[in-house]
């Protein structure tokens, strides 16, 4: 009996109409558009504007994007895992409200919580589940309404973050494609560098929180770059180390998008030629969990069956992590 791997079988997506572009930025912050894009990349971002509306619209658009491309029925799926940084609410998992209002009502969902590294450390997850050949059909979803929980007069962290969502189908595979490797990891000094420092256990919601705008994202901007810089360089090296790969193996890289300067470090290190590196950061800015997800939804004509994928991530805690894929399809 061939081993069981855990491929990708389809991928789905969902971005807001809104656009909120650099040059609109600057009427509302002192910043402008040559010094946005020279460092980060970032030319708009989408931002979900719709009142009432959080995380769960655009994960439930997403998912059905997947399911109307691959003609699945939602009762098929065993498992949905919604990786996010912004659930609808605090307690209630806003994967199981996905679940449910796609009609995925056999399987059962939980939210995973890891920053900007959430949907890299679902594609773990969902992976261990196929391979334990008790599940054969696992949903992840990143998803981010980032626009929730920034603060638009702060020019340090406005110009960075979108909103969006996308998702990709885990399902058996005995051909020796899908996840091949990974590499986690995390360090508990990033906490008190990129963080929301109210709304949890240590500092519930007051008003002198709310009027000391604790709700918003923080971010030591330096301080991350420079660990998100060695983070993902150094595991995606490692990874293909590890697998014997050389540049010339490795067809693309899949990097979060949250920065292009830290996109070309993790590629260089890599020794990748700049036409390897899919990006769309330009397009969408950093939608955190939706990252990874939405770069293989816009690019996956270019994907080929059998192509070598190397996935990385960095986010706040800090998470970081690398993973390597065979793909696993040709788009029709």
């Amino acid at each position: 009996m061939s081993k069981i791997t855990a491929a990708i079988t389809a991928v789905g997506s969902y971005v807001p109409d809104f656009v909120l572009s650099n040059q609109v930025l600057e009427t509302m912050v002192d910043t402008n558009d040559e010094w946005i894009t020279s460092r980060t990349g970032i030319k708009e971002r989408r931002l979900l504007k719709e009142e009432g509306k959080g995380t769960s619209f655009m994960a439930i658009k997403a998912a059905q994007n997947l399911l109307e491309k691959r003609g699945l029925d939602a009762k098929e799926i065993d498992l949905v895992i919604m990786a996010t940084a912004t659930p609808d609410l605090p307690v209630a998992a806003t994967g199981v409200y996905v679940a449910t209002e796609i009609g995925a009502t056999n399987a059962f969902a939980f939210d995973l919580q890891a920053a900007c590294s959430s949907f890299l450390y679902g594609m773990s997850i969902a992976s261990a589940y196929i391979q334990s050949g008790k599940y054969k059909k696992v949903l992840l979803i990143g998803a981010d309404k980032m626009s929730s929980i920034i603060d638009y007069t702060d020019r340090a962290t406005c110009i960075i973050f979108g909103d969006g969502a996308g998702a990709v189908l885990f399902e058996p595979n005995e051909e020796g494609l899908g996840l091949q490797d990974e590499i986690l990891r995390s360090d508990g000094i990033g906490r008190e560098f990129l963080k929301i420092e109210a709304g949890g256990s240590i500092l519930p919601p007051s008003q002198s929180t709310i009027d000391n705008k604790q709700h918003f994202v923080f971010q030591d901007g330096k301080t991350v770059f420079k660990y998100a810089v060695s983070g993902m360089a150094d595991v995606s090296e490692k990874i293909m180390q590890r697998n014997n790969l050389t540049h010339d193996d490795v067809n693309w890289l899949i990097a979060h998008q949250a920065n292009k300067r830290i996109i070309d470090a993790t590629a260089n290190r890599m020794g990748l030629d700049e036409n390897k590196v899919l990006v769309n950061i330009e397009r969408y800015g950093n939608t955190t969990s939706a990252t990874l997800p939405l770069l293989l939804s816009d690019f996956e004509s270019k994907l080929k069956k059998g192509d070598n994928l190397i996935f990385a991530a960095f986010g706040g805690g800090f998470t970081w992590g690398s993973i390597y894929l065979k793909w696993a399809y040709n788009k029709n």
